[in-house]
């Protein structure tokens, strides 16, 4: 017998020394060691990690009550309030599996998600009764039951039965026999693509990954006891990035916010010391903007995660003015959130304001407990040269990868194919080895043989100091297939005409990737600050704004 058998026949997992790795030993935790610390802030409303701990064990009970067991779907249609965050916590606590839905979709994508998840209990915030309604009728199966979860600050509210979230949950006592899954391999969590070509697909995640991601995020962020995290970043979206369960992880506070406002984020901000928030690029911008307006910079530092488009410079030096410090971070649904942070190194401060948001726009390396993140050759599977040229797509593989796509065995083998995960996007390694997105794959334009990334040029616009928000895509043009064609959202205020920006960008960028036309708009974006470009093709192809 050689030593490995030797020591794998003597060495057996028990009880003493395995464990299966769940988020929800965290707020046991947080409430066994920071029983009075402030866990939730919303309006006059606090709960310490105590009182949090047994409201989630109540809603618990309270889903036990209604035959909610390992396994049943819950959805929730809830904004950043307390019961979306206890919802994280209460469900799983059962073996559910939470199924979290975008507060913005129309009546049709709710229906196709609650079908599709098979979802047997929904919780709703009044303010979505209307469409709610309207997904219930559309059910082609069994509906689920409504549980509604009023909220007194927003006066009048419609309800749908006559089910009330905080009157179930008074009656329930707090549930002690709940149980860490007995697999870690077992759902928490379903969450649905945006579905901009198609139905969306529903993306499976385990108890493993939410846990390995939430203290993935205290490493990479270094995120002290002391965190208090506003909740700019809606908890629908890839389960608030995991940090439901990251903060319980390190006994934070958490400030709830219904709708993004960037006066009252400043307010609370201010009036709560808020220490950390997430959210997209427009997010940030937003916060940066009302500051300025305001002649008020925050007094205390505060850090913010930046995902989705690289910084443009004016958002970050804007933020620097005001006392925020940003941190890129890139990942997707499938990857519970950020999957690579670009890493700061020492000396990039001291690095003028153009080279800083070089470096700091980048999606960087992998994130800590994410085992591998790489570009590569899709066609052969082999890693792209470190050259800041060669062109690969960027994939993971790890623990922090979803499980796969619900009852979708053909989309989950596609993305799953050569044992990676396929991110869809385009990127090449710099000599840092650091990552650098050049563009979805659908997004890439074929201009008289010659490929031109949408986000290069994107990049590029936002320079511009009138800019606000910008978005390139193919153009039809007779004589080369393909030309961009920029939608760009101003500052207010801003006069720049359509030739200057075009004048601009041939200044700094190849004049074949300038774009041949500029339509000044408003963008259109999701909920989680992403532009929706799929409505922008569908503008150039009506030709509405030729």
């Amino acid at each position: 017998m050689n030593d490995i058998c030797q020591f794998n026949e003597a060495l057996e997992k028990t009880a003493a020394n395995h464990v299966p790795l769940s988020p929800l030993s965290f707020i046991k935790r947080a409430a066994a060691v920071y029983p009075d610390r402030t866990a939730l802030i919303y309006n006059e409303t606090r709960y310490t990690w105590r009182q949090t701990y047994g409201r989630c064990r109540r809603l618990a009970a309270l889903l036990k009550h209604f035959g909610i067991s390992r396994g049943d779907t819950v959805a929730v249609m809830l904004p950043n309030v307390p019961a979306m965050y206890e919802a994280h916590f209460g469900v799983p606590m059962v073996g559910a599996v939470l199924n979290a839905i975008n507060v913005r979709l129309d009546a049709e994508a709710v229906a196709f998600i609650l079908d599709h998840s098979r979802s047997r209990l929904l919780l709703v915030d009044p303010e979505y009764a209307e469409v709610v309604d309207k997904a219930l009728a559309r059910l082609e199966g069994p509906a689920p039951r409504v549980i509604n979860v009023s909220d007194p600050s927003q006066g009048a509210e419609r309800f749908l039965g006559d089910l009330e979230y905080e009157a179930l949950l008074a009656e329930q006592p707090e549930l002690d026999d709940w149980e860490l899954p007995a697999d870690e391999w077992d759902a928490i969590s379903l969450g649905y693509t945006s579905g901009t070509t198609g139905n969306p697909k529903g993306v499976v995640s385990h108890h493993r990954g939410a846990y390995l991601n939430a203290v993935s995020n205290v490493l990479s962020w270094t995120l002290p006891a002391e965190v208090v995290y506003l909740w700019t970043l809606p908890m629908f979206h890839c389960n608030g990035w995991c940090f439901p369960w990251t903060l319980a992880a390190i006994g934070g506070t958490s400030v709830c916010l219904r709708r993004v406002d960037p006066e009252l984020i400043l307010d609370l901000i201010r009036r709560h010391r808020v220490t950390h928030y997430c959210g997209a690029p427009v997010v940030h911008s937003m916060i940066a903007d009302a500051a300025v307006a305001a002649q008020a910079p925050i007094d205390h530092p505060v850090a913010g995660l930046i995902a989705g488009a690289a910084p443009p410079a004016s958002v970050l030096e804007r933020m620097e003015t005001i006392g925020i410090e940003l941190t890129h971070v890139y990942g997707l649904t499938e990857t519970y959130g950020p999957a690579s942070v670009c890493a700061k190194q020492e000396g990039w401060d001291q690095c003028s304001l153009e080279e800083r948001v070089r470096l700091n726009g980048r999606q960087g390396v992998a994130y800590p407990l994410q085992e591998s993140l790489a570009v590569l050759d899709p066609a052969t599977m082999e890693p792209v040269p470190a050259d800041g040229e060669t062109v690969g797509e960027i994939m993971f593989r790890g623990n922090i990868v979803m499980k796969g796509y619900l009852r979708n065995e053909a989309a989950t083998q596609e993305a799953f194919a050569g044992g990676w995960f396929h991110s869809g996007d385009l990127a090449v390694v710099e000599s840092d080895g650091y990552v650098k997105i050049r563009d979805r794959l659908k997004d890439v334009i074929i201009s008289g043989g010659e490929n031109i990334s949408s986000l290069e040029v994107e990049e590029v616009i936002q320079r511009h100091g009138d800019v606000e928000l910008a978005a390139v895509v193919a153009m039809a043009d007779e004589k080369w297939g393909e030309v961009p064609a920029a939608f760009v959202q101003l500052r207010p205020g801003s006069e720049l005409t359509e030739e200057a920006l075009i004048r601009f960008c041939r200044e700094n960028i190849s004049r074949f990737k300038a774009p041949k036309k500029v339509i000044f708009t408003r963008l259109p974006t999701t909920s989680t600050g992403k532009i929706q470009k799929f409505q922008l093709r569908q503008q150039l192809e009506s030709g509405l704004p030729a």
